[in-house]
């Protein structure tokens, strides 16, 4: 079974291609983050925003989008 499941991140975003962007864009800032960690550097990526038992960047980022704490807009 898929946690979060499909149609609760749909709710907090347009499209299927949205989510996956979004979640994409967003499970690479925390990779870069754990990796600034690393390196002893401080920039602008944020730490994840949920607490969750997986390590997996990608359902880190859909726990995110699925509780309503990305935000995204298209770009003009």
């Amino acid at each position: 079974m898929i946690h979060p499941r499909i149609d609760e991140l749909l709710e907090n975003v347009d499209s299927r291609y949205a989510l996956v962007i979004v979640a994409a864009k967003r499970a690479r800032q925390i990779n870069n983050y754990y990796q600034q960690l690393g390196e002893g550097t401080f920039e602008d990526f944020p730490p994840p925003l949920v607490e969750s038992r997986s390590k997996n960047y990608l359902t880190l980022s859909l726990e995110e989008v699925s509780e309503g704490m990305v935000r995204y807009e298209y770009a003009k």
